[in-house]
């Protein structure tokens, strides 16, 4: 009888996770077998391994109850993560937001409860009547719930797998939710196929969770399977769906990572890779740090690839070279034009590096182009750099030197901004400017005067300008860090 038994559960057990497993007879009768039945769990429970303790801490509610001088508990078996007394944390799918007053492990007050600890929580904050069995305790705003689900799934009955959509009852966690499934890809073997979910209600689930499908009647359980993608792109089609799903399935941390990143117009926000992978935002950093096809750029939190920083130079290069030809005359093109639509916060990852250029103040040109000025012009801009350098330190009007000079206002206007920003000239104030020599001779005359406390006519005697150019020049200079004031005077830096 022992051995009819057990054969029959070798054959119950075939083809499934179970069929290696060891089994020990044991007589309910006569106790016969128990102290080997003992033996062998707990041979298994030494070498069960532990939980993976990394990722955003989430724990799947099955009671919320309401416990006498205590109020508001949870209780559940943690997934990922851990959590600490005086977290706040985020009840999904809801989002409602709860503090940790104290935690239980199997009966016993703890600060801190692990991954795969059967845990007790005691929330304030929440009324447990908002909490039903199926929601979910996770991190605060590191993780969103969704209802279109992408998945692998394992049919137990093949006969199951139909070609339109069907209705079945999604198990996952605690929770049980009405779902509609479309097959995307039959695989290659019959019993295995790649399918799209659509949930009646929202579920916080991350790639890699199991979940169990049951037809609601009869209840029998159809198969089960494994998420790859709680956030799958609406407007792909089929072929393109099936093909990103398969590297997303062969694909470790790293690998996702970059996946989702390429498939962003520009990169991914370092938020949205946590929410999609349900891992920290430190590890999620270091992963793409340590990808030499991605970068990653502080300035906007985002990740994007080495391919799509290369080709946006490109594109910027090209435009230049067209800005260049219909400007021959302009040094450059302003930085904000040639960005392209680039978001300011992603301009670092694009300019800083960005060999093949020049940039001065805020005007960017191709390294190899050349401002092409004419006879006229070429003539009109050093009689404007002259007429600045005798000035010294009583410069003319900018109105009265672009017409001393002999061009027309608009175009002189032009010659005049070409002379600042290739720093010939140096703008003090709105109709102030001086020829950079004639700074560069006062930052050397107060360099002598280092630490020294001075007035505005002690500066006046020094530099022998008058008052009427004397405070402009001086509050350009604390603007450049040279002087500082402190009240009715002023110290050189």
């Amino acid at each position: 009888q022992i051995a009819t038994a057990c054969e029959q559960v070798k054959t119950l057990c075939a083809g499934s996770f179970l069929a290696h497993a060891p089994m020990v007879p044991v007589s309910a009768n006569t106790g016969e077998g128990l102290q080997s039945l003992k033996e062998a769990i707990a041979h298994l429970a030494d070498h069960v391994p532990h939980r993976e303790g990394s990722g955003v801490m989430r724990l799947p509610v099955d009671r919320s109850f309401a416990l006498k001088g205590f109020g508001t508990v949870v209780t559940g078996t943690m997934w990922n993560g851990a959590l600490h007394v005086g977290d706040t944390v985020e009840i999904h799918p809801g989002k409602h937001l709860a503090r940790v007053r104290g935690l239980q492990v199997h009966g016993q007050q703890v600060e801190m409860a692990d991954a795969g600890q059967r845990t007790a929580v005691n929330l304030s904050g929440v009324d447990h009547a908002d909490i039903r069995r199926g929601f979910v305790l996770a991190a605060r705003d590191a993780l969103d719930p969704s209802k279109l689900l992408d998945a692998t799934m394992d049919w137990l009955d093949q006969t199951e797998i139909q070609a339109k959509r069907a209705q079945f009852l999604f198990h996952i966690g605690t929770a049980e939710i009405p779902a509609s499934l479309k097959i995307l890809d039959r695989g290659k073997t019959g019993s295995a196929s790649t399918v799209r979910l659509w949930l009646a209600e929202p579920v916080l689930v991350l790639p890699g969770d199991r979940f169990v499908l049951r037809r609601p009647s009869p209840a029998q359980t159809v198969g089960g399977g494994s998420i790859v993608d709680a956030f799958p792109p609406g407007r792909l089609n089929r072929e393109k769906t099936v093909a990103r799903l398969q590297s997303l399935t062969g694909a470790d941390r790293a690998k996702r990572i970059e996946i989702l990143v390429r498939e962003g117009s520009n990169g991914r926000r370092l938020a949205d890779l946590v929410r999609m992978t349900g891992l920290p935002a430190n590890e999620v950093k270091s992963l793409i740090v340590r990808n030499s096809k991605l970068a990653f750029v502080d300035a906007a939190q985002r990740a994007v690839t080495r391919a799509w920083i290369d080709q946006t130079r490109d594109r910027i290069r090209r435009w230049l070279q067209d800005f260049h030809a219909n400007n021959p005359a302009k040094p450059g093109a302003p930085i904000a034009l040639a960005r392209l639509n680039v978001e300011p916060s992603l301009a670092t990852a694009v300019f800083d590096g960005f060999s093949g250029i020049r940039m001065q103040g805020d005007v960017v040109a191709l390294a190899t182009h050349k401002a092409q000025v004419s006879a006229e012009d070429s003539q009109a801009l050093l009689n404007m750099e002259r007429t600045f350098r005798q000035a010294g330190f009583q410069p003319p009007l900018v109105s009265e030197v672009v017409r001393s000079a002999g061009a027309e206002a608009k175009r002189g206007r032009g010659l005049l901004e070409a002379l600042i920003k290739n720093q010939k000239l140096v703008r003090v104030s709105e109709d102030l400017v001086f020829h950079a020599d004639v700074l560069a001779h006062v930052r050397k005359s107060l360099a002598s005067h280092k630490g020294r406390t001075f007035s505005v006519p002690q500066f006046k005697e020094w530099t022998q300008v008058s008052r009427k150019y004397a405070i402009p020049l001086l509050e350009y200079l604390d603007r450049q860090h040279v002087t500082r004031r402190e009240g009715d005077t002023r110290i050189v830096l």
